[in-house]
């Protein structure tokens, strides 16, 4: 690693813990200001039978009572430990709720995800060598509707026919491996359509570069020609738009989980939101904004060290003209 890539490191990570911070305040002036009063709601809900004195006890160790400044001072300290707090309607820790249910929604945002790529990959391959008789004309019409079919219809589509009419698996188990599977589609289809749309649009580009049309010349079969020399570097630009799509990912697994009625943070944030269980919601929005920015990061990283095209000056990335790639790309497949 030189000094230049140290230097572009280094700056993109301070920005992602600005990012972070940010984001943290931002989550928790919205819940500061959300309606309603969750004290009201919750502490003096006759049912929970606690006193005007325990209450004001209980305000005061959450430090409710203190002025707002305070209370986001306080509440980011505790975030940065890893603290968030207790839940207000278990009086758990939050960290202990979103411990629990972490593991499934993983489980699944993994599996969504596989399905996506092997699809996206897929689709992108049909359209360079399925010939346009036989349907190259409709496989590049898939990712705009995967993209116009929202996730939880999709899900239904498939509970009722998977599900209800072949009996594949059932619907009081949603931890199964085909209802984890079928769920696993339902997340990922939807997503599959954007890393696709990016993939075809550099396969083509590349496809009509000058190196590509040398390797043709030197009798290189289409296989090899993908393979060896247009995926690559029609791949990396999907790393970006991988990280960019975590927050969809994310999003839809919530939504996913609640179609087939699995329990993960998509059920956490369900009932909390129903509750107005404030810390939880603000450790959930908190921690997605987390894992979004740390993903965005990673692929940052990465890209200059998987593509040699890119410079690094002063801290920015730089990429060649498309004629030094041609140019590049030609000489490569005049060595092969």
């Amino acid at each position: 690693m030189n000094n230049a890539y140290l230097s572009y490191a280094a700056k993109r990570l301070a920005q992602a813990l600005v990012v972070i911070l940010l984001a943290y305040v931002f989550t928790f002036v919205v819940v500061s200001i959300l309606p309603g009063d969750p004290i009201t709601n919750v502490l003096r809900d006759p049912q929970n039978g606690f006193t005007e004195d325990e209450i004001r006890q209980i305000i005061a160790a959450q430090g409710l009572d203190q002025p707002i400044p305070i209370q986001l001072w306080t509440s980011l300290s505790h975030f940065v430990t890893g603290d968030f707090g207790l839940s207000m309607r278990s009086n758990r820790p939050v960290t202990t709720l979103i411990a629990e249910v972490l593991p499934s929604t993983m489980i699944l945002a993994s599996a969504g995800f596989a399905v996506a790529l092997l699809l996206a990959v897929t689709i992108a391959y049909g359209t360079q060598f399925v010939p346009k008789r036989f349907g190259q004309g409709l496989l590049r019409g898939f990712p705009s509707l995967f993209l116009s079919v929202p996730n939880f219809v999709i899900g239904l589509v498939l509970i009722h026919t998977f599900g209800f009419q072949l009996g594949l698996f059932r619907v009081i188990d949603p931890n199964s491996f085909w209802a984890t599977f079928f769920a696993a589609i339902a997340l990922g289809i939807p997503i599959s359509a954007q890393i696709a749309e990016v993939l075809i649009a550099n396969l083509d580009h590349e496809s009509a570069q000058e190196y590509a049309a040398v390797a043709r010349g030197r009798g290189l079969g289409q296989a090899r020609l993908f393979a060896k020399h247009l995926l690559k570097p029609s791949s990396l630009p999907v790393i970006t738009i991988v990280a960019l799509t975590i927050g969809e990912l994310l999003g839809g697994s919530l939504i996913t989980e609640t179609v087939f009625g699995r329990t993960g943070i998509g059920s956490l944030v369900q009932r909390s939101v129903s509750t107005q269980d404030l810390p939880v919601l603000q450790a959930v929005v908190s921690l997605a904004a987390v894992v979004f920015v740390l993903v965005n990061l990673i692929a940052d990283l990465v890209y200059p060290l998987l593509d040699p095209r890119v410079k690094l000056i002063g801290g920015v990335r730089h990429r060649p003209t498309t004629a030094q790639d041609s140019s590049a790309g030609a000489t490569q497949a005049a060595a092969s």
